[in-house]
C-alpha cells in the first residue's frame, strides 16, 4: 500500500481506530458499527482505512454492505480485542478497584501528643466504625519531626496546629478551640470577670517548650501589647502543664482542647487577646493520597468535635 503516514503518529487516535475496528469485527457492518460507537459511517470508514494506512496492510475484504475480515485482520483482531475491551470496562473496574481497597490497607498519620490524646480518639472511633478493616498508624512527633516525615513521604498527612506555614506545604484547618487562662482555686485571678494581658504579667507562667507554636505564639501576643511575661517553666504535654498549674506551680494559657470536667483548674476565656486556635491537615502540597487518607480526611470534614466543658461554663460572660 501507498501514502503510508509519517512515524510520528498519535497514538491516541489508533486507540480510536482500534475500537471501530474491533466492532466493525464483531457486527460485520460499517452500519451497525457506526451505531454502536455513535459515530457516522462515513466516520467508521475513514479510522478503518487509516489503520489500514498505519498498519500497511488490508484488514476487510468489502462485498457490498458486507465485509469480511482478512487473515491479517483475524490476526490483528485476536491481538486488539482483550485491549479493546480492557478500555471499554475500565472506568468500572478502577471504581471496583478503589472500593475494594477500602476494604484493607491503611493510613498512616503524623501527630503531636495533645492531638493525639485529645483530637484523634473521636475522628479514629468515628473512621473505625465506618472502615473496620483499614489499619491506622498514629506517629507521636513534635512539629519539626512532623514536617521531615511529610516531605519525605513517611506518612500519609499529620494533623495538628501550625502557626507558620512553609511554602511546600498545605494547611487545612478543620477545628478550632478558644485560648485559655488556667490556674488553680483560689488564685488571686479566679475570681475576676474579665482578666487582661496586663493583669497576667506578674505570675509566672508554665509553657511548653519555646520551638513549639503554643510558645511562639504567647510570645507575639505579649510583644504586641508590649507586656512582658515571666515563664518559671517549660515543659511538654498538656496534662503536665495542667497537672503543674493545679499544683501552683504557675499559671498557663493553654488551648481549649485539653480542657475536661473534673480538672481541678479555674479556666478564664482570653479570647479578646489570643487568637483560637485551629487544627486540621497538614500534607506536602502536590501529594497524591490513598483511597484510605482520602476517606480519613472526608470523615475529619464530616466529624464535629464537642466544645470543652469549660466554654459551656463560661457562657454567661
Amino acid at each position: 500500500m501507498t501514502d503510508k503516514p509519517p512515524r510520528f503518529y498519535y497514538k491516541g487516535n489508533q486507540l480510536k481506530q482500534l475500537r471501530a475496528f474491533c466492532a466493525v469485527a464483531k457486527s460485520g457492518k460499517m452500519t451497525d458499527a457506526a451505531e454502536q460507537l455513535f459515530l457516522s459511517q462515513p466516520a467508521i470508514s475513514l479510522q478503518i482505512r487509516a489503520l489500514e494506512r498505519e498498519l500497511d496492510t488490508m484488514l476487510f475484504e468489502r462485498h457490498g454492505p458486507r465485509i469480511n475480515m482478512t487473515r491479517e485482520g483475524q490476526e490483528l483482531h485476536e491481538m486488539a480485542r482483550p485491549l479493546v475491551e480492557g478500555l471499554e470496562s475500565l472506568n468500572s473496574r478502577f471504581n471496583r478497584k478503589m472500593k475494594g481497597d477500602l476494604e484493607s490497607g491503611e493510613v498512616v498519620i503524623a501527630a503531636g501528643e495533645s492531638t493525639i490524646i485529645y483530637l484523634l480518639p473521636l475522628l479514629v472511633k468515628h473512621f473505625r466504625e465506618r472502615y473496620p478493616n483499614i489499619h491506622v498508624q498514629l506517629r507521636n512527633v513534635t512539629g519539626r519531626d512532623g514536617l521531615a516525615m511529610i516531605r519525605d513521604d513517611e506518612v500519609d498527612f499529620a494533623i495538628g496546629s501550625m502557626l507558620d506555614i512553609p511554602s511546600d506545604i498545605s494547611y487545612q484547618p478543620v477545628y478550632s478551640y478558644e485560648p485559655a487562662l488556667i490556674m488553680p482555686p483560689g488564685h488571686p485571678l479566679a475570681d475576676r470577670n474579665e482578666i487582661k494581658i496586663e493583669d497576667i504579667a506578674p505570675y509566672g507562667l508554665i509553657l511548653p517548650p519555646r520551638r513549639l507554636t503554643t510558645w511562639r505564639m504567647v510570645d507575639r501576643v505579649f510583644q504586641q501589647h508590649q507586656v512582658p511575661f515571666n515563664v518559671t517553666l517549660e515543659v511538654g504535654g498538656w496534662e503536665v502543664i495542667k497537672r503543674y498549674v493545679e499544683l501552683d506551680f504557675g499559671i498557663s494559657i493553654v488551648t481549649g482542647i485539653c480542657l475536661r470536667e473534673g480538672d481541678k483548674l479555674v479556666a478564664k476565656n482570653m479570647s479578646a487577646y489570643f487568637p483560637k486556635r485551629s487544627y486540621g491537615t497538614v500534607m506536602r502540597r502536590g501529594k497524591y493520597l490513598s483511597p484510605q487518607a482520602r476517606a480519613f480526611l472526608d470523615v475529619a470534614a464530616e466529624s464535629s468535635m464537642p466544645e470543652s466543658p469549660w466554654q459551656v461554663d463560661q457562657s454567661e460572660r
